[in-house]
């Protein structure tokens, strides 16, 4: 079954390649070179728009070289250019002041607006047929553009692609990294994958459906009535994904979120020490009577939303930014276009995807070799650790059992006096971060262990102040 997918997948480059080399990233950048930015038309009438940063604090190290961070925000319709750039890691926060705890510290960044159809990438006069509808035809897109990006760049093919994502992303990051190695192994593109890192990522739909309810009675937010009403909706779930039932099973996902939030008056399902709205990030405030479409944009709805004060004095419209003053910058936004306007329909055009699971392909890249990183939030609900957990223990990886039985590694940012700060724990090529304090998005809620993670994940030449007793 692999080979002949592979076979496919390989073909499939071969007919795209050469319309794909002849689309050049048209774009623009700063005078000094330290941010390029463009679009990539990945299919007819199909448009990704990307934003590369260089590090200041870039290293020449030929036997360690300087990496590249390919972050995914989720969703699906999450923009990555907005939201995981100027609100989790990119040089500058809303206000358009400097972050601290940039990642740019440890890497180049590379953010992408992905699928089509999010934040600023488009589709032309919005034609449904055009928008992705399958993690495998996202991953495909971004591949496109990756070869338009790295095939006419030889600074960029000595730099290792460490593929980060958050969410949703993660099922992106899995199909992404695929494709990339079925293009490298066609040579069709020129690039060395470094890596994966899946942040509180939605691998295992299923995994998560059912841990909601059990992990918010052992923290006192739902009573026995909750939970036996919650699980009752999870074995629908799952029994729809036997049966293939996809887009009947988000739809019933939709169902059960709105009865989580009723039987624990409104947990913030990206960190459930806190009721929906309280997290400056989450922005999951919508009403619980509210239509199934609006309930299902619950997930995503963060991308759209004003509300975007972050942590540290963060307080910011990102709405106003994306469509003013960075769009002013760039330059090369259509006139008439608003960032995230098609976002939406990304969301809608998925909702036969959105449960299926992706922990297939995160044993295919663990068999090839290839660095797994799962890292996530202890308080976050919608992609839990408990969840996460339990897809890990379905992996059929060969290393799997020695991996389980390890003892976990105590981590701590900035001394021990200050206090455990996670844990972690490696066997070959998988590695997994539980990280203490922090929700749904951990580089927000944990600057210090997020940044130190990374510069590990990357084997940035940076020192680390992450310290692993």
């Amino acid at each position: 079954m692999r080979g002949r997918r592979l076979c496919y997948c390989i073909l499939l480059l071969l007919v795209l390649t050469s319309a794909v080399e002849a689309i050049a990233a048209a774009g623009t950048g700063s005078g000094n070179g330290s941010e390029k930015w463009g679009y990539v038309q990945v299919r007819p009438r199909a448009h990704l728009f990307w934003w590369l940063y260089r590090s200041p604090n870039r290293v020449e190290d030929p036997s360690n070289p300087w990496p590249i961070v390919l972050w995914l925000q989720g969703g699906p319709g999450a923009s990555g250019v907005g939201i995981g750039n100027f609100q989790e890691i990119g040089p500058l926060d809303t206000n358009l002041r400097p972050r601290n705890s940039t990642w740019l510290q440890k890497a180049d960044l590379l953010f992408v607006d992905n699928p089509v159809g999010t934040g600023y990438s488009f589709v032309e006069g919005k034609d449904p047929e055009v928008f992705v509808k399958t993690d495998e035809e996202a991953g495909e897109d971004l591949a496109r553009l990756l070869m338009a990006l790295f095939n006419r760049d030889e600074g960029l093919q000595q730099s290792p692609l460490y593929i980060v994502a958050e969410s949703y992303g993660g099922k992106f990051a899995v199909t992404t990294a695929l494709s990339v190695i079925y293009a490298v192994q066609a040579g069709k593109l020129k690039l060395i994958l470094g890596g994966v890192a899946l942040g509180d990522s939605w691998i295992s739909p299923e995994d998560f459906v059912f841990s909601w309810a059990p992990l918010l009675k052992d923290v006192s937010r739902m009573d026995n009535t909750g939970l036996e009403k919650s699980n009752g909706v999870a074995m629908r779930i799952s029994e729809q994904l036997k049966d293939g039932k996809f887009q009947e099973a988000t739809s019933s996902w939709n169902e059960l979120e709105n009865l989580i939030s009723s039987f624990s008056n409104s947990v913030d399902f990206y960190n459930f020490l806190l009721d929906a709205g309280m997290d400056p990030l989450s922005l999951v405030a919508v009403e619980l009577a509210a239509t199934g479409g609006l309930s299902m944009r619950k997930y995503s709805k963060y991308l759209s939303s004003t509300r975007t004060s972050t942590p540290g004095g963060d307080g910011g419209d990102l709405d106003e930014l994306m469509n003013g003053t960075v769009k002013k910058k760039l330059k090369i936004i259509p006139r008439n276009f608003t960032w995230g306007e098609q976002s939406d329909m990304v969301f809608a055009k998925m909702g036969g995807d959105f449960m299926k699971p992706r922990i297939n392909e995160v044993d295919e890249l663990l068999e090839r070799g290839v660095n797994v990183t799962i890292y996530s939030g202890q308080l976050d609900l919608i992609c839990s650790t408990k969840g996460t957990e339990s897809w890990v223990e379905k992996l059929k990886w060969g290393g799997k059992g020695t991996f389980l039985r390890k003892e976990r590694t105590p981590l701590y940012c900035g001394g021990e006096e200050e206090g455990t700060k996670g844990f972690t724990r490696s066997y070959k090529n998988l590695h997994f971060y539980w990280i203490l304090g922090a929700g749904h998005f951990v580089p927000v809620d944990q600057p210090c262990v997020a940044l130190d993670m990374v510069g590990a994940i990357t084997r940035s030449p940076t020192n680390s102040k992450l310290k692993v007793r």
